[in-house]
């Protein structure tokens, strides 16, 4: 998969997909990084630490966030995501359902739009993607927890939303999915859809696992969302293993750790017998 000028090997490793957030309100550390300085010096920190992608967002999307007017959500993460192509060598993802967020986020030198809603929320979305040649990233999700037979509905689900990617003009190796853990599911369809993540891949792209920190992990547990690190890393642990090629992480070291490890395990080894 190319996203900006950098090629993912996306059959033989799962990359990192750092999260940060320049809202005050998200749910896991909203405001810690909501100024230019302290933005910067995360993304530095999460760069470091093995990050593949920068996800910028500028509005929550946490079950019960305020929406926020587009000119507001422009603001929070235009000049972000110019200092980052200043300062990073890496891809930079706009968090956004909204084609004007996109737009703007893109001339500003983001690479990739990650949109919650899988092209769905706006009519305008894939045509900004393709005009700018920009990778993306499509979510199920649903408005209604509403299925039928769950796993196969959220696979069709996706495959509405590749449609409308290709119909649009953005080609095959610029498309990710993901399974959206946390959205338009109930806890145990959460469960049950990071169980089988890598159905997903019968649709013939790339996917991306996003659990960091969220409910289910928090419900499993009974903890915070600043002490779920270690059920994410089961989860990022089980993504290798399902074939998974990304992960949307908070905490980036550990998951680059995690990582590391399984897919060492997991590889196929020449033993040398005796």
């Amino acid at each position: 998969m190319k996203i900006g000028t950098k090629n993912f090997d996306t059959k033989n490793h799962c990359y990192i997909m750092g999260i940060l957030n320049v809202t005050p309100d998200s749910f896991s550390d909203g405001g810690k990084f909501d100024s230019l300085d302290a933005a910067l010096f995360h993304a530095e920190e999460m760069v470091n630490q093995g990050a593949d992608i920068l996800d910028v967002g500028g509005e929550s999307t946490r079950p019960g966030h305020i929406q926020i007017t587009e000119d507001e959500e422009i603001a929070r993460v235009t000049p972000v995501i110019e200092q980052l192509k200043k300062r990073f060598d890496v891809p930079v993802s706009i968090d956004t359902y909204k084609s004007r967020v996109a737009e703007a986020a893109l001339q500003s030198g983001a690479d990739l739009v990650n949109d919650i809603w899988g092209l769905k929320y706006d009519e305008n979305m894939a045509e900004v993607i393709a005009r700018h040649q920009a990778a993306c990233c499509l979510m199920q999700n649903r408005e209604q927890i509403d299925y039928t037979d769950y796993v196969e509905d959220v696979l069709d689900d996706l495959r509405e939303s590749v449609q409308i990617a290709k119909a649009a003009g953005i080609p095959d190796d610029r498309i990710m999915l993901d399974p959206g853990v946390g959205f338009g599911k109930t806890y145990e369809m959460n469960l049950e859809i990071i169980r089988v993540v890598g159905r997903l891949k019968e649709l013939g792209y790339p996917v991306l696992l996003g659990t960091s920190r969220k409910s289910v992990i928090g419900l499993t547990l009974d903890l915070p969302a600043d002490q779920r690190e270690e059920g994410t890393l089961v989860t990022t642990v089980l993504g290798v293993e399902q074939g998974c090629s990304f992960v949307r992480v908070h905490d980036v070291e550990a998951n680059a750790r995690a990582i590391r490890m399984a897919e060492a395990i997991f590889r196929e080894h020449d033993l040398a017998v005796r």
